[in-house]
């Protein structure tokens, strides 16, 4: 087990996300995404994030549902705010937001104190416990004024409180993030898609200044939504349709997994985990099955032969840690 920054608060090197048991695209039933919790901690796997905004806090009730059964001192759970759920009449479902569920509330974004401490509250009622381990500024980006002169304190205060153990922002950049890491006292960022096999913005400032100021770092978005776990034309890059460049550069490292007897989605998870800053790396997974490959691909070793093919073609710059 690693510990976040200096909280003390423990994680698993593999941790799963919960959006997709929040109905990310398609539904999940709640006896598979129940399975899907109960898969992981099979395989070890002791952190567990969510968000109110994954369906709408229905990510966050099934994941409260599947704990309840398990010993509390055991696992470390991190939710997010910054998207304040508010109940609403409009009717219809979210699909617009990505999550396949009714439309029974809507989000409003606020990184105000009150807005901070009212969802943590919200967020225990939803997960049925008396405490989260982490709390993240959620997806800050066109709120930086608010987050860091408001939402930041209010966490700082809560960690003193003994409310939350560990404190941080989690976002699909690395920009404000490094922000975060030089400018205040948190003890974990959340990076998403920015530090990838193929996207390795993450490396020049993020990692090296969280390494300096002993922050942790946990990696999310280890596949750029689906391009690194199956390369072909139909695969999102980003949550977009991938650009040539970038398929086919996928594909040839596919064809080096390949010939080193693993897998792409193997040596992603790899990759990410290999920087000395990295704390956990954050995947996300719709059944029991997604789970187990997970697991077994993050546990899978990869050779040494295979990072220097990637580097020596050009595919991969400088070392794969």
């Amino acid at each position: 087990m690693n510990t976040l920054g200096r909280s003390g608060v423990p994680v698993s090197a593999l941790a799963l996300g919960t959006a997709s048991i929040g109905n990310l695209y398609t539904e999940v039933g709640d006896e598979q995404a129940h399975e899907a919790v109960a898969a992981a901690w099979e395989r070890g796997v002791r952190y567990f994030d969510t968000a109110p905004h994954y369906g709408l806090g229905l990510a966050e009730r099934r994941l409260g549902a599947a704990l309840r059964e398990l010993p509390r001192d055991q696992y470390t759970v991190s939710t997010k705010v910054g998207r304040r759920l508010e109940p609403s009449t409009a009717g219809g479902d979210d699909l617009a937001n990505g999550f396949a569920v009714p439309a029974t509330h809507r989000r409003v974004w606020d990184f105000s104190a009150d807005g901070v401490r009212r969802s943590v509250e919200s967020s225990l009622q939803r997960l049925g416990l008396d405490r989260v381990d982490v709390v993240y500024l959620h997806d800050p980006d066109h709120h930086a004024e608010q987050a860091f002169r408001e939402g930041y304190p209010a966490l700082e205060e809560l960690r003193a409180q003994g409310v939350v153990g560990a404190i941080g922002a989690g976002m699909n950049q690395a920009e404000m993030l490094t922000r975060f890491v030089r400018d205040t006292d948190v003890d974990v960022v959340l990076c998403a898609g920015r530090y990838t096999l193929l996207d390795q913005r993450a490396r020049t400032e993020l990692l090296p200044a969280a390494a300096r100021r002993g922050v942790s770092v946990v990696i999310g978005g280890a596949f750029n939504s689906g391009l690194l776990a199956d390369p072909k034309p139909s695969a999102t890059y980003d949550y977009a349709r991938v650009p040539a460049e970038l398929l086919d550069r996928a594909l040839r490292m596919n064809a080096v997994a390949d010939r080193h007897g693993i897998t792409l989605r193997g040596a992603a998870l790899a990759f990410c985990a290999a920087h000395p800053a990295v704390a956990a790396v954050l995947v996300g997974a719709r059944s029991a099955a997604e789970v187990r490959d997970t697991a077994e691909q993050f546990g899978t070793p990869v050779p040494d032969a295979f990072w220097h093919e990637l580097r020596d073609t050009g595919l991969l710059p400088g070392e794969p840690s």
